[in-house]
C-alpha cells in the first residue's frame, strides 16, 4: 500500500499540501484528481522522497520509500517524460538505470517490447515525440517489475491508440495485484480506468472513495422526461415525492408556466415509477431516460471552491 498521513509541505508562506491523509490499496487503479495547483505533483514527489515534507509522513509497503535500497524493485514511477538525456538511445538509457538498480540486462529488451519501442531502441531520445517519451517513461517504471506504480499525467501527448494501450496496461497491472496510482486531467480516461479516487484541492483532501460513489455526489443524477404536458406531469411527480426541474432552468422547482412541450429533470423517483405515474394519468411521454452520474460534473461541482486559476473571473 501507499500510505499518506497528515502530509504537509510549505514553501515560505505558501502551503502546497495541507495535512493530507489517504491510502492507496493494491489490486485497484486509484486516480489522483485535483485542479491545477492542487498539490498533486508535490504529493507524488514526497511519496518518492524527492521532496522533504514540512510535516507528516508517507510510506510504501509500510516504510518510507527512501529506505528501499533498490528503489525500482519496489516502486516504478513516471513523473515527467521530458526528464531524460536526449543524447542517449532508449536502450542505453534503460540499461544505465537497470545497472544502477541491480536489475538483469534482459529487462531492457523486455520492457521496450512491452511498451512498443523495440524498433526505436537504438534511436536518440532527443528525436522522440512526447508520446514516445511517455512510453519510455512507462518502460522505466516497469523495469524493476515493482508492486507499486505511480504515474503523473501519463497519457499527455499520446495518440488514441496509445491512450487505449495505457488504459489496458493500468487495468492489467492492477489485476496482477499491483498498486496503481495515477493522476490525470482527462475525466473520460479516469472514468474508464480508475476504481477509486483521491481528490484534493488547495492541498487538502476533498474525497477518497470509489469512483462510482464520488460521481454519484454530482448533481447530474436523475431521469430526463419529455412530454407535451410538462406542468401537469410535474405536479403529479412532485406529489409522489420527486423533485422536478425544467431542463435548462437555473434551479430545481416546479416548471410553472410550461404547460406545453418540455423536458423535465426528475430526482427522487426511478424511471419505471415515473412511467407508471404518467400512464395512470394518460400522459404521453416522448422521452424517459435515466441520466447517469458524470465524473466531470461531480469533479467540477465539488472542487469549485478549490480552483486557483479560474478563467473568466469578473474583474
Amino acid at each position: 500500500m501507499i500510505e499518506v498521513n497528515e502530509l504537509t509541505k510549505r514553501y515560505g508562506d505558501t502551503t502546497a499540501v495541507d495535512h493530507l491523509s489517504f491510502t492507496v490499496r493494491p489490486g485497484r487503479v486509484t486516480g489522483f484528481l485535483g485542479p491545477n495547483g492542487a498539490g498533486k505533483t508535490t504529493t507524488l514527489r514526497m511519496i518518492l522522497g524527492l521532496e522533504t515534507p514540512t510535516g507528516g509522513s508517507t510510506a510504501v509497503g509500510g516504510v518510507p520509500f527512501r529506505s528501499h535500497a533498490r528503489g525500482l524493485r519496489h516502486v516504478g514511477a513516471l513523473l515527467d517524460a521530458h526528464q531524460v538525456h536526449g543524447g542517449r538511445s532508449a536502450r542505453t538509457h534503460l540499461a544505465a538505470i537497470a545497472r544502477s538498480n541491480g536489475l538483469p540486462a534482459r529487462r531492457v529488451a523486455e520492457v521496450l517490447d512491452e511498451v512498443g519501442l523495440a524498433d526505436a531502441a537504438g534511436r536518440r531520445i532527443g528525436g522522440f515525440s512526447l508520446g514516445m517519451k511517455q512510453r519510455l517513461g512507462v518502460a522505466t517504471a516497469l523495469l524493476g517489475d515493482p508492486p507499486v506504480l505511480m504515474f503523473d499525467e501519463p497519457v499527455n501527448g499520446m495518440d488514441p491508440e496509445g491512450v487505449l494501450w495505457m488504459r489496458h496496461l493500468f487495468r492489467r497491472l492492477a489485476a496482477e495485484g499491483r498498486t496503481v496510482f495515477l493522476s490525470s486531467h482527462l475525466m473520460s480516461e479516469m472514468e474508464n480506468t480508475a476504481d477509486d479516487l483521491v481528490v484534493i484541492g488547495r492541498g487538502r483532501l476533498i474525497a477518497a472513495e470509489p469512483l462510482r460513489e464520488f460521481a454519484a455526489r454530482g448533481a447530474g443524477l436523475g431521469v430526463v422526461v419529455g412530454t407535451s404536458r410538462a406542468a401537469e406531469l410535474a405536479a403529479v411527480l412532485t406529489a409522489a415525492g420527486a423533485s422536478v426541474a425544467q431542463e435548462g432552468a437555473a434551479g430545481a422547482g416546479s416548471p410553472e408556466g410550461s404547460a406545453g412541450a418540455g423536458r423535465l429533470v426528475v430526482t427522487g423517483l426511478p424511471a419505471d415509477r415515473i412511467g407508471a405515474l404518467a400512464l395512470d394519468r394518460r400522459i404521453a411521454l416522448t422521452e424517459l431516460t435515466t441520466r447517469t452520474a458524470s465524473l466531470e460534473e461531480a469533479f467540477m461541482e465539488l472542487t469549485a471552491d478549490s480552483v486557483e486559476y479560474l478563467a473568466g473571473r469578473a474583474r
